[in-house]
């Protein structure tokens, strides 16, 4: 049973990762000249409004083509347009999030494509998939399974921006999971574009192949899209191949007061997992054997197909009602294969179908004679989990569990003007989640001998979630914002189950946060600065320990930190982008006072340059990274090894000639030799398990529009 202990891999950890407001530039300029003129006592008399109502897909709310997102009122707010995205040399959107101040990423499974790869706002390091709440059109893509959202699901070119609220201020509007922060990604519909038709095809490093293919049509109120992409390669280890498929529909209709959409995509994944490579004291299969695999036959696959139905009416004057809801269904199998032990192996055959009803009202009316904005709703949501784990596939399950979780919230935010400088938001969150959970065992099973079955759970709970902030316009172009915030996590399937934990009750603890921050931006000609603080206390963090094959609450930890972001137009044909956070999570209580949270850099950054060489016939990018030191999964006494620190430059030369649209990215220039997770020996010092990254490769891309 070696493996068990000192070979800590992805299948030990007991988890597999598968499964507003905002302002115009020209509106909030033009508003701020007018009131910055008036006489300061005049500002109750007279019945200045806040920007006129807009209701996106979003809750957050947003300023239209061009402008910048406020989001909520006291938080930091970051978008990446859809030009960034293109523009970018990065391959995966993941790779694309962790340029920003605040966002670190971990692979386990060689970064092919972003397969699996996770993103961490704010340092929650392996449970970073369960803090960060994804959101596609402001709809939840975080399921109660611990699969995290598979950003390589969504094809890239349908995207429009991606808004990121950092911290867990998003808890009100969101609820669960926002706890380091909401990343929305806001996608491209046909409305009011011309009918086109995009293909794209594409070859690289380690044998991959691309190819895309994107139209779209519209007619009178009516339009349609459809965005589609596959890809297929090796990957850069032995078993580390995928094949992805991946489509994405929308109907429209735009009336005069209501507009309705509905939205169907589908998914196909089948992905290699190739396991760790074992560093001890004496022998390193990352100097040996970097790209060799411990885990030959691991594999995972996933099904998915979503549908979301939604209609927008406007009532009046400064009043909107939304009404939409969704089901999503996705299918995972994987199988894990111990070796020389196989009664340890594990099948895991597992289906979860996620059902919501989220309808909501926007008014825009004033509140006590000042002007203000609010958004009231209800969220339902209700995720039916069944899963058969065996030996192997074929084989009687050892376990058959199934888990329903069901959740009614309501919930109201407003934002309203004290003074013509100064914003102030207000929101409040209650939530009640039912929690049903039983485990059919079978000792008489292959390897039911060595398990033991889990005791029932049945459980209801009420939570809240709270956020204050503020921003005030100082004279010119300087913001000062600050909020404070509490939210929640009530603990996922996963967590509750384990792969290779030995249950004997689903129950954990709720996690909850309590979160304050401050900070100040600029934009001023073509400069866009942002600077914040914040501090975010937790109770009850939820974690697995490997040592004890079990999920825990851990003691009180707390993070703190500082985030700044900045971009410059330096001249017409040259952008300038940085980012720069220090990140510190720690035990704040227990026996482990004063240590870092393992998997959370310290320090991170990014540098890039956008260069229009020829117009747009030649421009070139370039993406610079730096990621500090991290303490490796599992070492809560802080005594192992640390990960090392890596910088990375991504390069990307590209453009158009009429239709025709290329490019050639060459990544990790300097090839380094480099990996962002590891998991530490329980049991013996200086030994670990890391799971290396892709050196320096290579991908082209060719197509055109029609």
């Amino acid at each position: 049973m070696q493996r068990n202990k000192d070979d800590i891999s992805h299948l030990s950890r007991g988890r597999v990762r598968w499964g507003g407001v905002g302002f115009g530039r020209a509106t909030a300029a033009l508003a701020m000249a007018v009131l910055a003129a008036a006489p300061e006592w005049a500002w109750a008399q007279e019945a200045v409004a806040l920007p006129g109502l807009l209701v996106t897909a979003s809750r957050l709310g947003y300023g239209g083509a061009g402008a910048q997102s406020y989001g909520i009122a006291g938080t930091s707010t970051t978008v990446v347009t859809a030009q960034d995205i293109a523009r970018s040399p990065a391959q995966s959107v993941q790779d694309i999030l962790a340029r920003e101040a605040g966002i670190q990423v971990q692979s386990l499974f060689g970064g092919v494509a972003g397969a699996r790869t996770s993103v961490d706002l704010r340092g929650f390091g392996a449970a970073a998939t369960s803090n960060t709440l994804v959101l596609v059109n402001g709809r939840r893509l975080n399921d109660i399974d611990m699969a995290g959202v598979d950003f390589t699901a969504i094809p890239r070119e349908s995207i429009e921006r991606i808004e990121i609220t950092r911290g867990n201020s998003g808890a009100v509007l969101y609820g669960d999971n926002a706890v380091g922060g909401v990343i929305n990604i806001v996608t491209k519909s046909g409305v009011g574009r011309p009918a086109s038709l995009r293909l794209e095809g594409g070859a690289g490093s380690f044998r991959l192949r691309e190819g895309a293919v994107s139209a779209n049509r519209s007619s009178g109120p009516f339009s349609a899209s459809v965005f589609g992409n596959a890809i297929s390669s090796d990957g850069y280890r032995v078993n580390n191949a995928l094949r992805q498929y991946n489509g994405v529909g929308e109907l429209r209709y735009e009336g005069e007061r209501t507009s309705a959409y509905l939205n169907l995509s589908g998914d196909d994944q089948h992905l290699g997992l190739p396991g760790a490579r074992r560093v001890t004291a004496t022998s390193s299969e990352l100097v040996t054997n970097r790209r060799g695999t411990s885990t030959p036959f691991d594999f995972a696959d996933k099904q998915g197909i979503n549908a979301t139905l939604g209609v927008t009416h406007r009532l009046g004057e400064g009043a909107e009602i939304v009404v939409d809801g969704g089901v999503r269904h996705k299918a995972q199998q994987a199988g894990f294969f111990v070796g020389g032990f196989p009664q340890f192996d594990r099948f895991v055959d597992a289906t979860l179908t996620a059902a919501s009803f989220t309808p909501r009202i926007y008014i825009d009316q004033a509140f006590a004679m000042l002007p203000a904005r609010t958004i009231i709703g209800f969220d339902f949501y209700q995720g039916d989990y069944q899963s058969d784990r065996s030996v192997h596939r074929g084989d009687r399950p050892v376990h058959r569990y199934d888990l329903t979780q069901t959740s009614y919230a309501g919930y109201a935010q407003t934002t309203i003007a004290l003074t013509p400088r100064t914003d102030i938001a207000l929101g409040a969150r209650v939530q009640n989640t039912n929690l049903k959970a039983t485990d059919r065992f079978d000792m008489t099973a292959p390897g039911g001998a060595f398990d033991a079955m889990a005791t029932p759970l049945d459980k209801g709970q009420a939570n809240h979630a709270l956020h204050v902030g503020i921003e005030h316009r100082l004279v010119g172009p300087f913001t000062l914002f600050a909020r404070a915030a509490r939210s929640f996590r009530t603990p996922n399937v996963d967590e509750r189950l384990a792969l290779r934990s030995f249950p004997t009750n689903f129950d954990l603890q709720t996690q909850t946060s309590y979160d304050v921050e401050g900070g100040a931006r600029v934009r001023w000609g073509g400069l866009d600065w942002q600077t914040s603080a914040y501090l975010m206390d937790l109770r009850n963090e939820i974690h697995f320990r490997p040592d004890l094959f079990a999920n825990v609450n851990l003691d009180p930890t707390r993070r703190h930190g500082v985030e700044t972001s900045a971009t410059y137009q330096l001249m017409p044909s040259v952008r300038l982008r940085g980012a720069f956070a220090y990140t510190r999570a720690k035990f704040r209580a227990g026996p482990f006072a004063g240590n870092d949270v393992p998997l959370v850099s310290r320090s991170s950054g990014s540098a890039g340059a956008a260069w229009d060489i020829w117009h747009k016939y030649v421009v070139l990018d370039a993406q610079a990274r730096f990621v500090d030191t991290r303490r490796l999964d599992n070492d809560q006494r802080n005594v192992q090894p640390l990960i090392p620190a890596h910088a990375i430059l991504d390069l990307r030369l590209g453009g158009e000639i009429e239709k025709f649209f290329w490019s050639l990215a060459v990544l990790n220039v300097f090839d380094s030799r480099y990996f962002d997770y590891g998991v530490a020996s329980a049991f013996t010092i200086g030994t670990f398990n890391a799971y290396p990254q892709p050196g320096r490769h290579y991908a082209f891309k060719a197509g055109a529009v029609f």
